[in-house]
């Protein structure tokens, strides 16, 4: 029976792991190579080997209600959306909280992870790390992998023409942490993530030019949605869920474009994308339009050769005088502890059940959590898959035959475009609301809407047509947590109280007025009626 469980990486999908082996009981021993938690989170000045970077200046794309755990809401004094220094506090207090610190081991490198001689009997795996210098081997019946994917930078250089001849200075996107090296600079930056958009609207306030090379295109979004609320609470609802994933695909597809335009026309600002089949992660940018509209940012299309002090483009002849080179060429992943045996990876995915389980373990003991990209936020997704991973750890829930997992493991590889709803551009991608719901559905964790229309119509209608936050997932099952209806009746409250900050009264509204009238008048009338 499994107890004891080695969770590796202490940033956002570790710390839920630790807490989710406590809730079942379970014993977790979380290995952190550096000397704190938070991950991606912690911003540090030097970029340190094996662990993710982040610049000073990074915002969060999901806001606080959206991206809260389950059952730990943000404060409400936080900003909506949250920047990563307050994103690393919050994590300081969830581990706070329960109580999670006292099962890390800090400055402690796992150096590999294998499968014990009577593996097939006992599940367990032997773990050998390295903490000042010196190693040691432990034995552990399961296994988190906590490490994500944004560690080690993707940099094809052997695809861009002429790098070798350049005279300015290039780097990933990985090693940017402050706009002072663009300082009086000509700015190119290749590729157009949020990273790559970021960078490029901070380096467009002290650069001399800046621009942005892109081949595929993107939609840009707003952070303030409809009505000014966040993007994503407005548009990760049940309700219009339902209805993308109810439309033919090039209806979904279509709607999506249309709506991302009402903000601004992206053939006009250079920006739509060349693949509209496909939806590749948006870029979540309230500065760019206005970048591109001023002249600060000029968007290029792919680039056909670099020279020595000057780049040129597809279908230009122009030369382009460029000093600084930024590469936002995302990133590439691997788990160099594992054998390949275990999880193998090749063309920048690897072959996960629920893009987790290695299906052809004898036993379901190693389980890699946060290898995803879901549209929308990250923590309630890494969430559930450690509550789920948990419960088949301890044998309370369990998994398909090996055959229907790699059956579906394939299907979900050929990455086919839909029929209905949206299909993504890479494997990786997946509706996070679609994807939370099954596993969930697994759990016996999601809620019921129709059951709870009969017994708590107010809360099913916020369920239904309002955001789908995480704490829907604690109303009921396992882990039932009874803060949960309170936080969903009250999330609204938390979204608006910090931009809040100079309340007007309202001029008296006369039709409004001339209704209330009305309807005394009516009353009195009733009344005399009446008697």
């Amino acid at each position: 029976m499994v107890k004891r469980v080695a969770i590796i990486g202490a940033g956002v999908s570790g710390l839920t792991s630790i807490k989710c082996c406590l809730d079942e009981g379970l014993e977790p021993t979380c290995f952190e190579r550096s000397d704190d938690i938070g991950g991606v989170w912690r911003f540090t000045e030097d970029v340190e080997d094996g662990r993710p970077s982040l610049y000073k200046s990074m915002v969060s794309n999901t806001c606080k209600e959206m991206s809260a755990f389950t059952d730990f809401p943000y404060p409400e004094d936080f900003p909506v959306f949250v920047s990563n220094s307050q994103v690393l506090e919050y994590l300081r207090m969830y581990a706070k909280h329960f109580g999670l610190l006292k099962h890390i081991q800090f400055k402690t490198t796992v150096i590999s992870v294998r499968k014990c001689p009577d593996f097939s009997a006992t599940g367990q795996w032997a773990i050998v790390t390295e903490s000042n210098g010196k190693q040691e081997s432990s034995v552990f019946d399961a296994v988190m992998v906590c490490i994500g994917y944004l560690s080690d930078p993707s940099l094809p250089l052997e695809s861009f023409p002429g790098i070798e001849t350049f005279q300015g200075k290039y780097f990933h996107s990985r090693y940017y942490k402050h706009p002072d090296v663009f300082e009086g600079k000509k700015v190119l930056v290749i590729g157009m993530g949020n990273s790559g958009v970021d960078i490029a609207i901070e380096a467009s306030r002290v650069a001399e030019k800046v621009m942005i090379s892109t081949g595929r295109g993107a939609w840009v979004i707003s952070r303030v949605f409809d009505n000014g609320y966040p993007w994503d609470m407005v548009f990760l609802t049940r309700f219009m869920n339902v209805i993308r994933n109810s439309l033919p695909g090039p209806i979904t597809t279509w709607l999506v474009a249309h709506r991302t335009s009402q903000w601004f026309d992206h053939a006009n600002y250079g920006l739509i994308p060349k693949d509209r089949d496909v939806i590749r992660e948006p870029v979540l940018n309230d500065e760019l339009p206005g970048c591109i509209i001023t002249g600060k940012i000029t968007i290029k299309p792919s680039l056909k050769e670099i020279k020595e002090n000057s780049v040129t483009f597809q279908n230009s002849p122009t030369e382009e005088p460029v000093d600084v080179i930024v590469f936002a060429t995302g990133y590439k992943f691997s788990f160099p502890f594992l054998e390949e045996s275990v999880v193998k990876v090749e063309k920048k995915q690897a072959s996960l059940y629920k893009y987790i389980f290695p299906p052809h373990l004898e036993k379901p003991t190693l389980a890699v959590i946060g290898l995803i990209k879901p549209f929308g936020a990250v923590m309630p997704v890494v969430e559930i898959q450690a509550r789920w991973v948990t419960r088949v750890f301890k044998g309370l829930c369990q998994l398909p035959p090996v055959s229907t997992m790699v059956e579906e493991i394939n299907e979900t590889k050929k990455n086919k475009i839909r029929w209905f709803g949206l299909s993504y551009d890479e494997i990786l991608k997946t509706d996070c609301l679609v994807y939370i719901d099954e596993l969930a559905s697994l759990m016996g964790t999601k809620p019921n809407v129709l059951a709870l229309l009969l017994k708590d119509p107010v809360l099913a209608m916020k369920i239904f047509f309002g955001p789908c936050t995480a704490y829907q997932y604690r109303l009921t099952g396992p882990g039932k947590w009874n803060g949960a209806r309170h936080a969903i009746l009250t999330q609204w409250d938390r979204t608006v109280k910090p931009t809040r900050t100079r309340v007007v009264a309202e001029p008296p509204n006369f039709c409004f007025n001339l209704l209330k009238l009305i309807s005394l008048f009516v009353y009195c009338l009733l009344l005399y009626w009446v008697s």
